[in-house]
């Protein structure tokens, strides 16, 4: 019974762990995709100021 409950818990533990970790990825992704996004406009309004 023991072995049972420690070994569900090693297995809660690690796939925590794997879910945080590819969160992390995740975030870390779209933090970039909002960066480039952010870099298009600000591009976009220079252009438009340049052409003034």
């Amino acid at each position: 019974m023991t072995r049972k409950i420690l070994s569900a818990l090693i297995m809660a533990g690690t796939l925590g762990m794997l879910l945080s970790v590819s969160a992390c990825n995740t975030v870390a992704g779209a933090g970039k995709d909002v960066e480039r996004a952010g870099d298009a406009i600000h591009d976009k309004a220079r252009d438009v100021q340049n052409k003034n």
